[in-house]
């Protein structure tokens, strides 16, 4: 492979989710929140349905690296890019719930018409509509759970839509299905890199696209910092910022991130767990103004 950083294969989407499920793909603390809009989700499931290319996912291998529960990787597949798409799969196929940039618990539901016509859209978002509507399924994550039953399910959309063609539907409805096989490229690091160049992929990758905020490079910069307690800093920051909008969060920390609490950062912010004052609920952005401001004395 020479001087070569990486090998590229494809795993199909049930084998993506399954790493999920077990926890063989873990997220970084250099990751950033949910951040996709509903439709970007919907736009995903769409692309797939359609076998279009929905970009790579690129995993690292690297060990003993910080991750976002707090622990440690030990030769997991630790997901360097593609976190937005990999929870959006899990929001739409799987029903999980996303914790959005207000760190809200919500469910992505993403609804299917199988008869929709040319000019309309197959996939939408959920909305209201869709669940009264006797043409539309609201969610397509029932087709991926393990005891759904195609034939109960065929025999009841017939009676509600006895204008259909079954055997049509039945097509439509694999074709969906069908989604767990199809293909997205994985990047895989070497193994041998370190956390400094990880990082500095994870920063170029990131950089060319556009999509990371001044905010997010610098939050990245700081998790990646384990000589100076980069990686407990920026916790420190995401959870203050989370505990202000949802004091209720540091109830759960305590259950889950005991080393956290007990640590100067963990007992400094205890006193927010009290405070239900919503005049201002600062962000992370906000919060490395601040500081920012404050150090250079501007």
């Amino acid at each position: 492979m020479g001087n070569q950083k990486y090998e590229i294969e494809k795993h199909s989407v049930d084998t993506i989710l399954s790493w999920i499920k077990t926890k063989e793909v873990v997220i970084p603390e250099i990751q950033r929140p949910f951040v996709w809009k509903a439709v970007q989700v919907r736009n995903l499931i769409d692309s797939l349905y359609n076998g279009y290319p929905v970009g790579y996912l690129i995993v690292s291998r690297s060990h003993d690296l910080k991750l976002k529960d707090g622990t440690i990787s030990k030769g997991q597949r630790i997901l360097i890019d593609g976190q937005q798409r990999v929870t959006a799969l899990t929001a739409a196929i799987l029903g999980r719930t996303v914790l959005n940039k207000e760190y809200k618990e919500r469910p992505i539901r993403i609804a299917y018409n199988p008869f929709a016509k040319e000019e309309e859209n197959a996939f939408e978002v959920q909305d209201q509509s869709h669940i009264k509507s006797k043409r539309w399924i609201d969610d397509i994550s029932i087709f991926f759970d393990d005891n759904f039953d195609d034939f109960e399910f065929i025999t009841n959309y017939c009676e509600e839509n006895p204008d259909i063609d079954i055997k049509e539907l039945n097509k439509k409805i694999k074709r969906v299905i069908d989604i767990r096989t199809k293909d997205i490229g994985v990047v895989e690091l070497a193994s041998d890199l370190d956390v400094d160049t990880v990082t500095d992929i994870f920063i170029r990758i990131n950089k060319e696209g556009a999509v990371l905020s001044q905010a997010d490079f610098v939050m990245s910069k700081i998790a990646a910092d384990e000589k100076y307690g980069g990686n407990v800093l920026r916790k420190a920051i995401d959870h203050f910022c989370h505990i202000s909008i949802d004091p209720v969060f540091y109830d759960t920390l305590e259950k889950n991130d005991k080393e956290f609490v007990e640590s100067e950062f963990g007992q400094s912010m205890k006193w927010l767990r009290d405070d239900n004052d919503s005049i201002y609920d600062p962000s992370y952005e906000d919060m490395l103004r601040v500081s920012f401001v404050h150090m250079f004395s501007r």
